[in-house]
Order: C-alpha cells, then sequence, then structure tokens
C-alpha cells in the first residue's frame, strides 16, 4: 500500500494546510500554546498515516491508524 495514494492521506494533507492557515489568525499569545498543539496534532495525522503504512505487520499498521485518529479528536477537541 503506498500511503500517497490513500484518499484518507490526502484530505489529512489539506486538513494540515488548512489549520496552519486559519491558525495565522489566532492572537499571538496563542502562538506556543493553542496553536502550537493543534499543529501539532494535525500534521500527527499524515505522519501517523504515512508511518503505519510502511509498517510490515497489518496489526501495527492499524496500531498508527489508531494514533492517527486519536490526533483527529485532539483537533477535533
Amino acid at each position: 500500500m503506498v500511503y500517497s495514494e490513500l484518499d484518507v492521506w490526502k484530505a489529512s494533507r489539506n486538513l494540515v494546510q488548512q489549520v496552519y492557515v486559519i491558525s495565522e489568525g489566532f492572537p499571538k499569545s496563542e502562538m506556543y500554546g493553542l496553536v502550537n498543539q493543534i499543529r501539532r496534532c494535525s500534521i500527527s495525522m499524515p505522519f501517523n498515516i504515512a508511518e503505519g503504512c510502511g509498517r510490515r505487520t497489518s496489526k501495527s499498521t492499524l496500531q498508527f491508524l489508531y494514533i492517527s485518529r486519536g490526533s483527529l479528536y485532539e483537533l477535533e477537541t
């Protein structure tokens, strides 16, 4: 499986771009707090999808996909 062909990976990359654009408008006082946190959890999604696809077992791949989903829930919150 090539992660870069997955629709979910492409969508997560698009979401990262949106998060960075939107967070530019946040107050500067939130740069090292809220902005940093939402950017980190958003970029975690495509990173973990890619890393999971590079694993040798389905169980390991699935674990990274669960981590990616957790990051999505974190961002939603």
